[in-house]
């Protein structure tokens, strides 16, 4: 049986996710959240919905590193999909414990995090995915103001700067991973109505199952086997302005694993 490691499924999208691949495959799945009594009853309406009895949780604070790297520890098993999805819009500027602006240190270094220390695990797959959530609605980063702590803090260019940072590091982690049988793709999902997205102000016309689609088309089609560091939009990849620049990659890379 095949482990699906999933960020983010007590929202919208990720949650259609985990229910889809529940329902669809045989997978063993593993929610990871910070709110135990959200995701508990996630995975019990998962259990009930799908039938599939072999969905858990694991419970960490995504914008804490030291709380990731703890899992990745205690963790054992081979993982054959990894799908980053847990993101935070707060409207006003707001710190970790360890003084890190939340959206950067939840929807960048989260991800950074979950890729550099799951590593081991998913080498241990014969042949392992992940999939990296973002947006169309990318840009503005700073790589000089990363934590706005210089710039105005504004909700919607933080989470624009978080996704293009998410569609460089895929490169990033994409080339160095290639070796172990690895890939590494990012997407934009459908456009549904979420707590992110209310947080930034814009509703949605899909379904979370029609937005679900491509991350879970990238986790299991076998059309998408061997394809790395791409950008995927409506299953279908598409050109990634940000994928280019290979310096800025590499700069993006080393900042994020200096935290």
């Amino acid at each position: 049986m095949k482990t699906a490691l999933i960020t983010g499924a007590t929202g919208a999208i990720g949650k259609a996710i985990a229910s889809l691949i529940a329902e669809k495959y045989d997978y063993r799945i593993v929610l990871i959240a910070r709110n135990e009594l959200k995701v508990s009853s996630v995975v019990n309406q998962l259990i009930d919905e799908t039938g599939n009895k072999f969905i858990s949780y694991l419970i960490a604070d995504l914008s804490r590193k030291h709380e990731i790297e703890s899992i990745a520890s205690d963790w054992n098993d081979p993982i054959d999909v990894l799908i980053n999805d847990a993101g935070a819009t707060p409207r006003q500027r707001q710190e970790t414990p360890e003084g890190i602006e939340i959206q950067f240190a939840t929807n960048v270094l989260g991800y950074f995090w979950m890729m550099k220390y799951f590593t081991p695990h998913l080498i241990k797959s014969a042949s392992a995915r992940i999939i990296n959530v973002a947006s169309y609605w990318a840009g503005n980063l700073d790589m000089n103001d990363l934590e706005f702590k210089s710039r105005h803090y504004n909700n919607d260019t933080a989470y624009r700067q978080s996704k293009q940072a998410d569609r460089m590091l895929t490169v990033a982690f994409a080339e160095r991973l290639k070796k172990d049988n690895i890939t590494v793709n990012v997407c934009h999902p459908g456009d549904v109505q979420s707590t992110l997205a209310s947080n930034l102000g814009y509703g949605g016309h899909e379904t979370p199952e029609q937005g679900a689609a491509t991350p879970l088309w990238l986790a299991t089609s076998p059309e998408v086997e061997g394809i790395t560091g791409k950008y995927f939009e409506h299953l279908c990849e598409t050109a990634c302005p940000f994928s280019n620049d290979r310096d800025a990659i590499e700069q993006l890379y080393k900042i994020c694993n200096s935290y």
